[in-house]
């Protein structure tokens, strides 16, 4: 027993160390989108504080579609055709030495209806939630994001599913070999994190919603998550994709800290829209039962900048009132009958 909790202990640190040694050499963009009516994708910043990015220039792609302009400002060439994302390869010349690093820029043609598949479109379709098949059908039918839930395993590989357990196995006390072989009633394998970007990162309609999981083990565990996950997007170049939610509000801001570019928002419903902008979060993604007794809430969340979210909305009256207050985005599990909604509004 001993042993494997030190072997635990060693896997969780070093997933942590390897995250934190890339934050201090790492140029991100502040954002990873573009469209025809925003040429200028980003700026290019640096993960250290106090160092600085004397220059920077795009090297490797041919027919100079990309340039940087002022203040390292990232844009792209207006062009009869565009793909629907570029790799994009920045070479910077910083206080800390020549970093390169390679971005997916991505057309901007994300869906604006408002309407987010809790767990993926399921219930309606016979599909298992948080399946790979339920992100499909989200996709397919056209919502604006697909909400997926993950935890971390013993081992440290990202498994989605949305309670700590699945068939009575402890998934933050498993591990990745014998949690790969459980199957879902559909016949898929529990899938892992890098099996939703792979499947999402092939359209560019539907945003992925990643909600980080607090741990049921410890807190450490828990930011272990947050940073496995970030290491896990950036590798696949899926910044433009996902955003964050979580009821933990530490995650939330450890995400903030390593990644700034992201969209996190935060579930649990206590704090403030003034507490939220002050902690630089993205928006509110609080229970319908939240608002109903906050509206002002939703007023101010848009006076300070932020999104508002709101779960988990099924019913037609609630539907109705949200949209009617315009909040930014409705999880659901009938996102059938949110997109009727919509459309006729």
């Amino acid at each position: 027993m001993f042993k494997t909790l030190t072997t635990n202990i060693i896997l969780l640190l070093m997933v942590i160390f390897k995250i934190m040694g890339q934050e201090h050499k790492t140029i991100y963009l502040s954002d990873y989108t573009f469209s025809e009516s925003k040429s200028k994708v980003g700026f290019i910043k640096i993960n250290k504080e106090g160092a600085a990015i004397h220059s920077a220039s795009v090297t490797g792609y041919e027919g100079d579609l990309f340039k940087i302009g002022k203040n390292n400002e990232l844009s792209i060439r207006k062009t009869k055709d565009p793909k629907s994302w570029y790799d994009v390869t920045v070479v910077a010349k910083t206080d800390i030495g020549e970093i390169t690093n390679t971005f997916r820029v991505v057309n901007d043609q994300f869906i604006k209806n408002k309407v987010i598949a809790h767990r993926g479109a399921w219930k309606n379709t016979s599909s298992p939630e948080n399946s790979v098949a339920a992100l499909k059908h989200a996709i397919s039918m056209g919502c604006e994001g697909s909400e997926f839930d993950v935890h971390l395993s013993e081992d440290s590989r990202i498994f989605v599913n949305h309670d700590a357990t699945i068939q009575n196995i402890a998934i933050e006390k498993t591990g990745s070999e014998v949690l790969s072989s459980i199957k879902l009633s559909n016949g898929e394998s529990l899938p892992t994190l890098e099996d939703f970007l792979r499947e999402g990162m092939k359209q560019n309609k539907t945003k992925l919603i990643l909600e980080l999981k607090p741990s049921a083990v410890s807190k450490e565990r828990g930011i272990a998550l947050s940073h496995k996950a970030l290491e896990i997007v950036e590798q696949f170049k899926a910044q433009g994709w996902v955003d964050y939610i979580s009821f933990d509000y530490d995650i939330c801001k450890e995400i903030i800290k390593l990644a700034p570019y992201a969209k996190v928002s935060y579930l649990k419903g206590e704090k403030t829209p003034e507490e939220l902008a002050k902690d630089k979060l993205y928006g509110l993604d609080y229970h319908h039962s939240v608002l109903r007794k906050n509206p002002n809430w939703i007023r101010e969340a848009h006076q300070n900048k932020l999104t508002v979210n709101v779960w988990t909305v099924n019913s037609e009256d609630d539907m109705d009132w949200l949209l009617k207050e315009n909040v930014d985005f409705i999880t659901t599990n009938e996102p059938e009958l949110l997109l009727k909604k919509v459309a006729k509004k």
